[in-house]
């Protein structure tokens, strides 16, 4: 037996066939520095008015890979902010004008300028990318993008966050360390330490020693898969490391968390990762 045709299934189908997939409340555009870079910005805005002190604010980097992640999360989560305890919030991603997840031009942008010799060192036969941006890099986000932002929407300047993963995590350490005033929370997903330990290892110490006289409120999560133990960087040690040493210091000022994930690898933690990210930086009760 068959079944009687559908036309009005048909026009949809034909209506609506080889569209791309869009994502309500998004928009994006492309931004050249003053150091003459290009970025990709993609916006995640709100549906509901802001509070009377405005949208707390996350920045993160690597937008191409994980901005529908990242938007979604927030999004989904601050509908019922009375039963999640995250609140709504503008998401920032900052990536590249390519259609692949990662670019290279990251290697640049998220990474110091150390002495050759104490760069990790790559597998045999394969070029090392440009490196040691990070400080024109961190000067577009601070003193390009954060205005714009600013400029275009009521946020909370006390509520604003920076992620980043892998090489990602490097920056938002090397941030924290360098220029800490720069944002409130910051989020260090498996963070690439061993890329340059030494010179993190001092800023870290410059970071520790302006502590005492600092006022400034700052939160840090670190994160790291439990099977990132098998990297050969030694990723797991290097991140738990890092953490014990500013668990020390936890205090009224300086909050930090740390986690590492059961049973997840470098990628396959940032769907985990992105979720623990939003509840510390959006959680009506900071901390929770």
């Amino acid at each position: 037996m068959h079944r009687k045709k559908d036309k009005q299934a048909d026009v949809m189908d034909k209506d609506t066939a080889g569209r791309e997939v869009s994502i309500p409340s998004t928009e994006q555009f492309l931004i050249r520095s003053k150091e003459n870079r290009q970025y990709k910005i993609l916006l995640g805005i709100p549906d509901v008015p802001p509070p009377p002190s405005g949208f707390p604010v996350i920045y993160f980097l690597d937008a191409n890979a994980i901005f529908g992640t990242m938007f979604e999360a927030v999004r989904i989560q601050s509908r019922r902010p009375e039963r999640t305890g995250i609140v709504p919030a503008l998401v920032v991603g900052i990536g590249y004008h390519i259609e692949k997840p990662f670019s290279p031009e990251r290697y640049y942008d998220f990474t110091l300028t150390p002495p050759a010799s104490e760069l990790y060192s790559r597998r045999e036969g394969t070029d090392r990318p440009e490196y040691g941006g990070a400080e024109q890099f961190l000067q577009f986000i601070d003193g390009e993008l954060k205005p714009l932002i600013k400029s275009r929407f009521k946020i909370d300047k006390d509520r604003q966050a920076i992620f980043g993963h892998s090489l990602g995590g490097l920056f938002v350490l090397q941030t924290l360390f360098t220029k800490p005033y720069a944002f409130n929370t910051y989020i260090a997903g498996s963070p690439s330490i061993h890329w340059n330990k030494p010179l993190l290892l001092d800023a870290e110490q410059k970071f520790i020693s302006s502590l005492e006289n600092d006022k400034h409120h700052i939160r840090l999560l670190i994160t790291v898969g439990e099977l990132e133990k098998f990297h050969k960087s030694g990723m797991n040690a290097n991140a738990k490391e890092l953490a014990e040493r500013l668990l020390r210091l936890d205090q009224n000022n300086f909050h930090v968390e740390f986690k590492e994930f059961e049973d997840e690898g470098h990628v396959s933690v940032l769907p985990a990762l992105i979720n623990r990210a939003v509840r510390f930086a959006l959680s009506e009760k900071q901390g929770t």
